[in-house]
């Protein structure tokens, strides 16, 4: 199942199994049960249902939403080996760190953002009736080298555009991952029918203005005065990227 699919349950028990799941991450059965308080084969059968449906996948005696993954990409960047795939929630405490890592620069606030919402949520992916999210890692070596990140509005009026953030952790960078990423969660987007993605920066971090720049992104609005970064006021330069 991919996020931008309808979430259509003809049952409310399943809706409800399948939320349980949505906002836990991977979770065990009987932990379901417990939480929801169904009969075993009551709740057999709804798994069973959900699974069919493409809802849900059984891993041992634990399930998760069946996020469709998609192919992992494998480059050889300078000296480095680097796999771009799916995040998934065992990234959790590594994906927090590394965005805090770059976020704890100074010059990317919604980086900062998206790590809290992750790290108070505790599931890294997410698709439910209000809001989505798709995250791809860069790891190499079994280290998360950076992650690009898509925020994915439900409301009809904003359903065409996602927000993005991407980021390297400073010992990686140099070797064109960014880039790596960035081309993986452009794709993404396109192949999923939006229309605009959108990254906000404080003015002052100069080097992911000009790397979005250099990969077609344009500077489509300033905020005066928006951050306020160490006792001092900062622009924000909202930069957006055309996938039609």
């Amino acid at each position: 199942m991919e996020v931008t699919d309808s979430l259509n349950f003809d049952h409310k028990d399943r809706k409800d199994i399948y939320e349980y799941i949505e906002r836990h991450g991977t979770v065990r059965e009987d932990e379901v049960r417990r939480a929801l308080n169904f009969d075993p084969a009551a709740l057999g059968t709804h798994l069973t249902i959900l699974r069919r449906d493409g809802y849900i996948r059984k891993v041992g005696n634990h399930v998760q939403v069946a996020y469709a993954p998609g192919e992992e990409e494998v480059h050889m960047l300078d000296d480095l080996d680097v796999t771009i795939r799916m995040a998934q929630d065992v990234d959790l405490e590594s994906l927090v760190d590394a965005i805090h890592e770059v976020a704890d620069e100074g010059t990317y606030i919604e980086a900062e953002t998206v790590a809290d919402i992750i790290d108070h949520e505790e599931v890294v992916l997410r698709h439910n009736e209000l809001s989505s999210r798709m995250v791809f890692v860069a790891t190499t070596d079994d280290h998360l080298a950076g992650w690009v990140h898509l925020d994915l509005p439900e409301a009809e009026k904003l359903s065409h555009t996602a927000v993005l953030t991407v980021g390297t952790r400073s010992k990686f960078r140099g070797h064109g991952i960014g880039s790596k990423l960035l081309d993986r969660g452009v794709r993404w987007a396109r192949e999923h029918g939006f229309e605009k993605l959108y990254n906000s920066v404080p003015a002052t971090n100069e080097g992911a203005i000009t790397f979005l720049e250099e990969h077609g992104w344009e500077t489509e609005a300033v905020r005066e005065n928006h951050y306020k970064i160490n006792g001092e006021y900062v622009d924000e330069v909202m930069m957006a990227f055309s996938l039609r």
